[in-house]
């Protein structure tokens, strides 16, 4: 296995992160876009709400069983067809732009579609890449994986907004589709070793479901981390679908202003990914984990007592690049203390189970933040989370940084 090689991994991996890369690039174009329209002509809290909801929810409903197919399906394999689907759901939907204008609730629809694809496409990602890449160099692969998707995030809004203020909705839409083909190829081209499996009989959903759930159960940490993590997603990832109207209602500002957040957002992802894979070993995952959530706790605070004034917006945007730099910090050692834990015959439903997880989070959060940001206004949600988060983390830091746990090495 390519293990089994120090070097002749590298090939592979960078091969199948630039077409990801690629694919990012158009996608996150493509969102940026959409979302904006949404925003731009609704002006509501509630649609934009029910957007983030309709995304989520597939990987809520779909994550369990989908992780047992990862496990059994040829990654590659699930990789290209979900890459594929979500460029063919964005070009249909340019389709529809071109018979007249479309209701909102369509753009959310599309978007809850999209999100099938994308139930399969991450965990078979996720659990490739161990399959790639040596044990010890987990962290600087994803340090670098997140280093090149940090920078389609920072290019993909500023392409986005150019791409809107200069062409119509639907020719945006189909560049997901050439996204989606760069990546397919990439990944095509690359052999990707597949864990062995102890038969071909039809999957028994429950047991096989159970199996990936007792993973976070026999790690205690884990398990605390994990749970502590999903209360304070519960707050934090609702924010996600309000960023457009902090811009544009909060601030009273442009879709280049609200590309300027998302470039600055995915600029402090690039730089701490970068830092991370310069490193490349973390000894205590743990405690970068809990300084990375300290971060998004303090930002996340922050951007909720600043005025309404425009002088403000650029606090809010720089307290935005420091939450990217945050989420990072904490997700790349996570994922990564996950990754060499985790037998690789499991990963699938493991990861599909922890996106199941963070996915209950955005419904629950919305089904509160949306009511209350209508109400309230976001900037009210924005200080809430922060609260929230600062909790959850002490309670995590508590019950996990303690000398006994090590990290498996």
């Amino acid at each position: 296995m390519e293990q089994s090689k120090p070097h002749g991994w590298k090939r592979g991996f960078f091969t199948i992160a630039a077409g990801q890369t690629v694919s990012l690039i158009g996608s996150s174009a493509v969102q940026f876009a959409l979302i904006w329209w949404l925003a731009s002509e609704s002006s509501s809290p509630m649609t934009m709400a029910l957007a983030g909801l309709f995304a989520f929810l597939p990987q809520l409903v779909l994550g369990p069983f989908v992780g047992v197919w990862v496990d059994r399906l040829k990654r590659k394999t699930v990789i290209i067809s979900a890459d594929l689907f979500m460029g063919l759901v964005a070009t249909v939907f340019a389709g529809v732009f071109l018979l007249g204008r479309p209701p909102f609730w369509s753009a959310c629809l599309v978007l809850g579609i999209r999100a099938v694809g994308n139930v399969f496409h991450t965990p078979a990602i996720q659990a490739a890449i161990p399959m790639l890449v040596p044990r010890d160099q987990l962290v600087r692969a994803n340090g670098w994986s997140q280093f090149m998707q940090s920078g389609a995030f920072m290019l993909g809004p500023v392409l986005g907004a150019a791409m809107y203020a200069a062409l119509p909705l639907p020719v945006i839409l189909l560049s997901d589709l050439v996204g989606a083909v760069a990546a397919s190829v990439t990944v095509a081209v690359v052999k990707i070793p597949d864990p062995p499996r102890s038969g071909q009989e039809l999957p028994h959903f429950l047991r096989e479901m159970r199996d990936g759930a007792a993973v976070f159960l026999r790690d205690r940490r884990l398990f605390t981390l994990t749970l502590c993590v999903c209360v304070g997603m519960i707050f934090y990832m609702p924010l996600s679908s309000f960023y457009p109207l902090m811009t544009s209602d909060h601030f009273q500002a442009t879709a280049w202003h609200a590309s300027l957040v998302e470039l600055l957002y995915a600029a402090g992802m690039m730089l701490s990914a970068a830092g991370l894979g310069a490193v490349g070993t973390i000894k205590n995952k743990f405690s970068v984990i809990h300084l990375g959530l300290l971060g998004l706790a303090a930002s996340t605070l922050l951007c909720g007592i600043l005025p309404s004034d425009m002088a403000f917006f650029w606090p809010f945007a720089i307290f935005c690049a420091v939450m990217g730099a945050s989420g990072n910090l904490y997700g790349i050692p996570f994922m990564a203390y996950m990754q060499e834990s985790v037998p690789h015959e499991a990963q699938g439903r493991v990861f599909s189970l922890l996106g199941s997880m963070m996915s209950l989070a955005m419904p629950l959060g919305l089904l509160i933040a949306g009511p209350v940001a209508e109400r309230f206004g976001v900037p009210l949600w924005f200080f809430l989370s922060g609260i929230v988060l600062f909790a959850v983390t002490g309670v995590s830091a508590l019950l996990t940084l303690r000398p006994r746990g090590r990290d498996p090495q």
